[in-house]
């Protein structure tokens, strides 16, 4: 699967990449999104596979495009029979998130992705549109820390495994009203809060990583954005756990259904017995192989966002895979128009 897709979905995050970067700073964070979703959807319509987006736009508001349940790719369109043999093409499932972040893109601010993560068809949780408390950390402390346990407890076992203080410790946490305990609780274990207003993909897969100076993630998210972690964080060896919250009362602020009964039943609904089971990166993305890609929108812990110049733009993207043990990074030059002189700056 690597070999045949894996320069095609980094262009095809590029592509998405740059055509939401040239909304950037606008405050048209819907219209970033939607032209992400258009170019995504564009160019992966011309590789040749047979796709289906598990996790994708709009579960609940009917999005025309990458919604779940979408056929993608060249062997699923009406004709295809005429140039590739489709039973001959294994089938992939795909989480796609084309605008990550899309206040940080309208509002021009760092860390907004375009992102996917790939794998065969089973392969990864197709998680409902609702929230999920997370907590990821480096491959150090996988299977040590437990988002059973409280932060205090977690920030112990943090230190101890990277050697490091509790004082030199930053924990990542989205800026929301329902966090206000957890951010409290963390100053007080003596650690550090860098607060996110969104996007927080970028912040699990950077504790995947040496240097960048995260070194946890903590606190409640989208749902289908932690399956698309995981697969990026399993890829990694890092340790990241999801559990759903179901309960309107947990989240405060946001939509999630009418009513925790309710949800507790849509949950039965999609076979989920256990509504407060505690999943690992291995049972969200749980395929033998698995791709992750993401490129920058605008720039952030991992990646350059994309950087514009006359008759082109140059994107930095990154693709992870548990089949090589890789995680490489791209810089790619992509011209617009007729080949001038390449702008490395």
């Amino acid at each position: 699967m690597e070999n045949t897709l894996g320069l095609e979905i980094i262009e095809v995050v590029e592509q998405a990449a740059i055509a939401s970067a040239k909304w950037m700073g606008k405050g048209e964070k819907n219209i970033a999104d939607q032209v992400a979703v258009e170019a995504m959807r564009e160019r992966m319509n011309k590789i040749h596979m047979r796709g289906r987006i598990v996790i994708g736009e709009g579960e609940r508001d009917d999005a025309p495009m990458l919604y779940i349940g979408e056929e993608v790719g060249i062997c699923t369109q009406p004709n295809a029979e005429s140039f590739c043999n489709p039973d001959e093409l294994i089938e992939i499932d795909i989480a796609v998130d084309p605008c990550e972040g899309t206040n940080l893109v309208a509002y021009g601010q760092p860390g907004s992705m375009a992102v996917l993560a790939i794998s065969e068809k089973g392969g990864l949780f197709a998680a409902p549109d609702f929230y999920m408390k997370k907590l990821a950390a480096p491959p150090a402390a996988k299977g040590k820390v437990d988002i059973n346990k409280s932060a205090t407890e977690n920030l112990k076992i943090l230190s101890e495994v990277l050697d490091r203080g509790i004082d030199e410790l930053v924990v990542v946490v989205m800026k929301r009203e329902r966090h206000n305990d957890l951010i409290k609780e963390i100053r007080e274990a003596g650690a550090r809060v860098a607060l996110i207003s969104d996007g927080d993909v970028g912040a699990a897969i950077s504790c995947g990583f040496a240097g960048t100076n995260i070194h946890a993630l903590m606190g409640i998210g989208a749902a289908p954005e932690g399956v698309i972690s995981a697969a990026a964080m399993r890829a990694l060896g890092g340790h990241f756990q999801g559990q759903l919250i179901y309960d309107p009362a947990v989240v405060k602020t946001g939509l999630i259904g009418e009513s925790r009964e309710a949800n507790i039943e849509r949950l039965t609904s999609m076979n989920i017995n256990d509504p407060d089971k505690v999943y690992d990166a291995h049972e969200l993305a749980s395929g033998k192989t698995i791709l992750f890609a993401a490129s920058g929108i605008t720039s952030g812990n991992l990646m350059q966002g994309v950087r514009f110049f006359k008759d082109g733009a140059r994107t930095q993207s990154l693709v992870i895979s548990n089949q090589s043990k890789t995680a490489r990074f791209v810089d790619t030059i992509h011209l617009f128009g007729e080949p001038k002189v390449l702008q490395l700056n």
